[in-house]
């Protein structure tokens, strides 16, 4: 018996190093494109198509100044609108997923589960077939090229609004609701002093997915916006791209604005992820 022990550890440490070798492969395949864009982005336009692929440059800190100096800084305003859209759309995205969410997790009404099976059906839905359809309301109502055509779209977003009616319900007990009702607190005091601190750790997670999600976004922008002064990171890199055609030297300009486009997402997720809590009852305590 005492020799078949061992064999049994060895067994179980040989599955376990399985899932463990996925993970790494997983994450190499996910870094190594991050890893190419910081090597190509350190490279002079002399050295991005004649030095090895894996070799570093030395023209980093001159691909910067040149970036920033690119049309009297339109790097700077395209960042600036990116911040705009992302972050403001994000933020009225999770006010209107939270409220939304509550309530249809707490509150029993005419409709509330057509509303619901409605927004499923809107998550399946691609958004690709919405932007034409956007746009041309959008014009219609005098919209389109403005900042509104961006970020209306985004606050509405069926699947952050079930995911705050899926956390709404398994972290705010009924009870301590009625509670809080027995002792005389209105609808609106329990949702702000309640349900929303409760609700934080879903709510960050939803701010974090809308934030990506419009900072990344490509389409909406490209068809609702003719202004390159509107224009965010993404499709005013797309710009360049395009203009790198005829002028090869701008792709070092491309690379390099592409590589600090996605600094303030990784700041964005360090400085977040202390609010991911799993203990649900910390809201209420407060």
């Amino acid at each position: 018996m005492a020799a078949i022990a061992p064999q049994r550890r060895s067994t179980r440490s040989g599955i376990g190093l399985a899932p463990t070798a996925l993970l790494l492969l997983g994450a190499l395949y996910c870094l190594f494109p991050v890893s190419w864009l910081l090597i190509a982005s350190s490279k002079s336009p002399g050295e991005l198509f004649t030095t090895p692929t894996l070799a570093f440059g030395t023209g980093f800190l001159s691909n910067v100044t040149d970036l920033f100096a690119y049309r009297d800084g339109v790097f700077w305003l395209w960042m600036g609108n990116t911040l705009l859209y992302a972050g403001g759309g994000a933020l009225l995205s999770t006010a209107v997923s939270a409220i939304s969410g509550y309530a249809l997790a707490k509150y029993r009404f005419p409709g509330r589960k057509l509303i619901f099976n409605l927004l499923i059906g809107g998550i399946l839905v691609p958004a690709v077939v919405l932007a034409i359809p956007q746009y041309l309301l959008f014009s219609k109502i005098g919209l389109a090229d403005t900042y509104w055509a961006v970020l209306l779209p985004q606050i509405l977003h069926p699947y952050s609004v079930y995911l705050a009616r899926i956390y709404a319900t398994a972290a705010i007990p009924d009870s301590l609701l009625e509670a809080g009702r027995i002792d005389g607190a209105s609808e609106g005091r329990l949702l702000g002093r309640l349900a929303l601190p409760l609700m934080v750790p879903g709510l960050v997670t939803i701010f974090l997915f809308q934030f990506v999600a419009i900072w990344n976004n490509f389409l909406l922008p490209f068809i609702m916006l003719g202004d390159d002064g509107k224009f965010p990171l993404t499709v005013g890199l797309y710009t360049l791209l395009a203009a790198g055609a005829n002028q090869p030297s701008l792709y070092n300009l491309i690379l390099t604005g592409t590589l600090l486009s996605i600094i303030p997402l990784i700041a964005l997720f360090l400085t977040m992820q202390r609010y991911w809590k799993t203990d649900l009852s910390s809201g209420a305590v407060k």
